[in-house]
């Protein structure tokens, strides 16, 4: 399965749809990526108001124009299971959007109908066909046993990760208590991850801090767990956080010099022999180059790459 190809997202930015102030704040914050909020931007929302949210949506991704060099532009629809989501795909299938965000997914047939759904949308809307990507959010305890499964139901489905919240669907389905630290997500974080590389999801993406929005320690403290992982970024509902975050999930200047040393050392070592080997023998495995250690560095050479971070 070919699948769509994915930029890293370090930062994927909530925006409720109903406020076009809102919508323009995020859209200005640098995030990586914005997620235009149909679903639930807020708490009651009418059809009325909803309707009047689609209105607003459709004009703020018409102005934005197509995503080259922008922020990715996402749109948080209704699922399939409640027939409202044609309504939200006529409002935001336009050049400027990059994919929708699929909530309330149980399986692979929830990613099955809003490919279906999107495939006959995009030749309605006169949209390249299979252009909009698919970021499925596992909010069930049944998607999160089924997390390989959904990521292979569709090449729509670029991103995928643990979407962990202190008091979400995902905190309903599985009844823990929050904690700072996150012991009580581990596992599920790292049974996404899993799931989402090992169906060549290149830059997988977890869920918010779930703490106060002052507690800079804190949030560091959690992204920096994140990316301890193997997450690639993570999702965010505060505008001033993107700059930590960002900080967090960007390769340095160090990471990126070394990994290009262990690139150079290996070709040299191709084009005359070898061993390979790396500063001096206290550093024990590192010291001694493998094959391995060269294909991680080049795949975060990749990265940082796709970051725009090399010359």
């Amino acid at each position: 399965m070919e699948r769509l190809r994915a930029r890293p997202l370090r930062s994927v930015l909530f925006a409720g749809g109903d406020r076009r102030d809102v919508l323009e704040a995020a859209f200005a914050s640098g995030a990586d990526s914005i997620v235009i909020d149909l679903e639930e931007p807020r708490t009651p929302f009418p059809e009325a108001a909803r309707n009047a949210a689609r209105h607003v949506v459709e004009k703020f991704l018409v102005d934005a124009g197509p995503a080259y060099g922008k922020p990715l532009l996402f749109a948080r629809v209704q699922p399939p299971s409640t027939g409202q989501t044609i309504k939200d795909l006529r409002a935001v299938l336009n050049p400027a959007l990059a994919g929708i965000l699929l909530p309330k997914v149980h399986g692979p047939a929830d990613v099955h109908a809003a490919d279906a759904l999107l495939t006959c949308m995009e030749v309605e809307e006169g949209l390249a066909p299979h252009s909009v990507a698919m970021y499925p959010i596992l909010e069930t305890a049944q998607a999160i046993r089924l997390a390989y499964e959904i990521a292979m139901a569709s090449p729509r489905v670029a991103y995928m990760g643990g979407a962990v919240s202190r008091f979400g669907d995902i905190h309903q389905a599985l009844g823990y208590r929050w904690t700072p630290e996150g012991r009580e997500t581990l596992f599920l974080r790292s049974k996404v991850l899993v799931d989402a590389r090992a169906a060549g999801i290149r830059y997988p993406v977890s869920g918010m801090w779930g703490g106060a929005r002052d507690d800079l320690d804190g949030l560091r403290a959690w992204a920096e767990q994140l990316r301890d992982l193997g997450y690639y970024g993570m999702m965010l509902g505060d505008p001033m956080h993107v700059p930590l975050v960002h900080e967090v999930f960007t390769p340095t200047p160090a990471e990126i010099a070394y990994w290009q040393d262990l690139d150079r050392l290996a070709r040299e070592a191709e084009a005359g022999g070898g061993p390979i080997t790396y500063g001096d023998a206290s550093q024990g495995e590192g010291h001694v180059v493998h094959i391995a250690h060269v294909g991680s560095a080049r795949l975060n050479l990749e990265w940082a790459g796709d970051l725009g971070l090399l010359t």
